[in-house]
């Protein structure tokens, strides 16, 4: 008898490869990795165990550990689930099925309003000024707006100069610029603690790369050491931009 190998099949085995490579990318995002590696360690032995050998009282034990290790791993990785859950939920094409459902149209940003940033991070750069702003899209940033202190002021370059002076009391946190209008200054930004970020970024860094893997939001990085501008996106850095390149950055369709 041959197995009968049909086009359910093949759809099964790529959507569990696609999960299993999206689990591995935010376990290695978050430097669970060698959990991940345990685990399915631990799922490989269960599964010799159980279906091939057939060893009852093992497999019996094994078993009760599966059903109570499901309810750990959720407790242990609600961070990371929650993480996929808000990617997800922003991926482009999700977000543009929930807009035609709620019937919303995306408010895309225009030169217009992304120009006071971009000469904003220019100025600061030249004078060495260190910044971060979060610029949010279709993931609310309502949790991170919350640390910080509500502004809701109109974009303007010398209002983000002047949040990001060195004698600010708002100039250590992160800027969050929801809706064409700065919401708020001085928040706190989940640090990511992915190994392999250059040993050279620092802490800004770490936060704009910690938001951009939580969220689609653009996460902007004037260098205090250096003056360079960086941009955290999906994830991604893309360093060292001048003005025409975070202009494009940041008006780029999601």
């Amino acid at each position: 008898m041959f197995f009968e190998f049909g086009i359910k099949d093949f759809i099964d085995i790529l959507l569990v490869a696609l999960l299993l490579y999206y689990t591995y990318k935010l376990m290695k995002a978050s430097g669970s990795i060698k959990v991940f590696t345990g685990i399915l360690v631990f799922i490989l032995i269960w599964l010799v165990v159980t279906q091939v050998l057939e060893m009852k009282l093992l497999g019996s034990i094994f078993d009760t550990l599966m059903n109570v290790g499901v309810i750990a791993l959720i407790v242990l990785f609600q961070d990371e689930i929650r993480r996929f859950l808000l990617t997800l939920g922003s991926h482009r094409h999700v977000s543009a099925l929930a807009r035609l459902f709620n019937g919303s149209k995306k408010e895309a940003l225009k030169h217009d309003d992304i120009m006071p940033v971009v000469m904003a991070c220019l100025s600061m750069g030249k004078q060495k000024v260190g910044a971060l702003i979060v610029i949010e899209h279709n993931a609310p940033l309502d949790e991170i707006v919350r640390t910080g202190e509500v502004i809701d002021a109109a974009v303007n370059q010398r209002l983000i100069e002047n949040i990001f002076f060195k004698n600010s009391p708002l100039h250590d946190g992160a800027m969050v610029i929801s809706k064409k209008r700065i919401k708020a200054a001085g928040c706190i930004l989940p640090v990511s603690h992915d190994l392999n970020i250059p040993k050279e970024l620092g802490l800004r860094h770490r936060a704009a790369m910690g938001i951009s893997q939580q969220s689609d939001a653009h996460a902007i990085i004037v260098s205090e050491e250096t003056g360079g501008i960086s941009v955290a996106y999906r994830g991604q850095f893309y360093l060292r931009l001048n003005a025409e390149e975070l202009e494009s950055l940041l008006t780029k369709e999601n």
